[in-house]
């Protein structure tokens, strides 16, 4: 399971393209809502640098890219029996932000849980996160390897339960807001 994951997003980061080469081989990349040349550049990108590359909320766009897929815990995702039908060890992770992501990722039997917010996070600005105590809660009751989403930092991660953090992945982390020494990143990614 990979310690690190970098996720886009339609509004702060619609193309990961050149945050890539920050990443440790091994790392995921979450592809949420981008363009489908975007897409396929980052999927090139990914086989050539060693990175697990999954699509969120398409599972005919995970098949087409050879990547893992992504199951939203508050919108729909398209095409998930094709993709369970098809996926041919392919990493599929959920996620979680209460009950029903926690149910949905068990009966799935997806590999990872994203837990989210962990912290406060600049992709919800007022949303309260869940502090250690309920990221842990949640990330037990997934009883999934479970990766730490929202306010994440080199930092921020040593606060969660150890016994459940898989990974952590971040948006705003990768794109220069807060500085990962690379000594930062082997410790959460050995650590595990």
């Amino acid at each position: 399971m990979p310690g690190l994951w970098l996720l886009s997003d339609p509004v702060r980061l619609p193309d990961p393209s050149s945050r890539l080469s920050g990443l440790p081989r091994g790392s995921a990349v979450l592809l949420r809502g981008a363009a489908p040349e975007v897409a396929r550049r980052v999927a090139r990108l990914c086989r050539e640098k060693g990175l697990v590359l999954l699509v969120g909320g398409d599972g005919r766009a995970a098949l087409r890219l050879g990547a893992g897929l992504h199951v939203p815990d508050r919108a729909e995702c398209r095409h998930l029996l094709p993709f369970l039908l098809n996926r041919k060890g392919k990493i599929l992770s959920g996620a979680v932000h209460g009950r029903v992501g926690v149910a949905r990722v068990r009966r799935l039997r997806a590999e990872a849980a994203l837990v989210s917010p962990a912290f406060p996070t600049a992709s919800h600005p007022g949303a309260p996160a869940l502090g250690p105590f309920r990221w842990g809660a949640l990330a037990r009751a997934a009883a999934r390897p479970a990766v730490a989403l929202g306010g994440m930092t080199a930092l921020s991660a040593r606060r969660l339960p150890r016994t459940r953090l898989a990974g952590w992945a971040a948006i705003g982390a990768w794109q220069g807001h807060v500085s990962l020494r690379p000594q930062c990143l082997r410790e959460v990614a050995l650590r595990r």
